[in-house]
């Protein structure tokens, strides 16, 4: 059954009992005391979207609570810190602008885009998703539109400007090659050579990235989320960004730093940092220099707090052997045990498992490679609470 039965009458009265007595673990519980009352299929029906709604929270915050959702297509949905953020930087390069979302799913970034002012046109080929998103406009009190389309075969000419994203799992799996996207590639770049926005995988590489186009990496507290991809109007003419959510710390320049020696402190960049490249930025905010050339960790001879990176203070450079390792965490006392690693061959998880944390201390241990030799460092992490930007 789909949503559309949900929407009004009988559906809308069971889904509204079914997300009030809606409980995590006792579905089962709930849809037979529904089914005393209301049609058994309506309720199987109710009882799912209620629990969409729990899961999608997550993701939409009060929004979810009015919401409909399809289990793929809150999967695949964007979450809205990171839609918002797309949509404000849309609406403020082309105020009003009308927007066409190819393969718009259940909506996610059509209601960011409609509520920043740009009259929006969903395109969703499966006709139960269409649907989805048609009602989730309705549902928040938001113009717009949603066909039933394919997005390779719509007429783009009526739109100012662009917004895609392509399909990135097969057979319900995760896919990572941009080549296996649908609508594929080659139908991205032609999109690209307009004045387009388009979501990709955070892994994509830079060099498939058309030249003149601006790649924007994005983090939400402190978990890389997605690349964006900038053309035509769109475009700032710098072309690798990372932004970093929800204060919106953004940097566009990697400035030329050479490596050296540990200093009193660590950074590690946030994810979107790494993944744009821009990883010397964060020495250039702290005055430090890196680690090793091929390496992102900064290091620095003074703390200084920057929303780029996270800290941690040098306590005492340690053999990278397990035993001594080992003999280290007895020593200290220490039960909760932070692994950071780049660049060497271990799994933080068994290399804990082996060291044996127990006791009350607390530390950070920093596993990298320096040059051809694999080093670590007993490290405090430094905690800050930076104004939001």
């Amino acid at each position: 059954m789909s949503v559309a039965a949900l929407l009004d009458g009988p559906g809308a009265e069971v889904l509204a009992a079914a997300c009030a007595e809606f409980r995590p673990g006792s579905e089962l519980r709930l849809v037979e005391q529904l089914r005393r009352r209301y049609d058994a299929a309506l309720v199987t029906t109710a009882v799912t979207q209620a629990a969409l709604r729990h899961r999608a929270v997550a993701k939409f915050g009060p929004d979810a609570g009015r919401m409909y959702f399809t289990p793929d297509g809150l999967e695949q949905a964007t979450r809205t810190t990171v839609a918002a953020h797309r949509a404000e930087r849309l609406a403020t390069a082309m105020p009003g602008a009308s927007l066409v979302d190819l393969g718009c799913g259940i909506g996610g970034d059509l209601i960011t885009a409609a509520r920043a002012g740009l009259q929006v046109t969903g395109v969703e080929r499966d006709p139960e998703t269409a649907a989805t998103a048609r009602a989730n406009l309705s549902a928040l009190r938001l113009p717009g539109d949603v066909l039933v389309g394919d997005a390779e075969s719509t007429d783009l000419t009526p739109y100012d400007v662009v917004f895609a994203d392509p399909a990135r799992r097969a057979d319900g799996r995760r896919v990572f090659d941009h080549n296996a996207y649908s609508p594929p590639w080659s139908f991205v770049t032609a999109l690209l050579e307009r004045t387009a926005c388009v979501k990709v995988a955070p892994g994509i590489p830079h060099d498939a990235i058309p030249d003149g186009v601006e790649a924007e990496w994005i983090s939400d507290a402190g978990e890389v989320k997605e690349a964006a991809l900038w053309s035509g109007r769109l475009s700032t003419g710098v072309p690798r960004r990372a932004t970093l959510l929800p204060g919106g710390a953004t940097v566009t320049n990697a400035p030329e730093v050479d490596a050296g020696p540990v200093g009193q402190y660590i950074y590690e960049p946030d994810g979107a940092v790494v993944r744009a490249g821009l990883v010397t930025a964060v020495a250039g905010a702290v005055d430090g220099w890196l680690l090793d050339p091929r390496i992102a960790y900064v290091t620095a001879a003074k703390y200084v707090a920057t929303p780029l990176a996270s800290a941690y203070e040098v306590l005492e450079e340690l053999p990278y052997k397990e035993k001594a390792l080992r003999a280290w965490v007895r020593g200290q006392g220490i039960g909760t045990l932070e692994i950071k690693k780049r660049g060497v061959d271990l799994d933080p998880a068994q290399l804990r498992k082996k060291l044996a944390p127990k006791g009350s201390a607390s530390a950070t241990l920093i596993v990298t490679r320096i040059g051809r030799d694999a080093v670590a460092y007993s490290c405090r992490r430094v905690t800050t609470t930076l104004p939001v930007a």
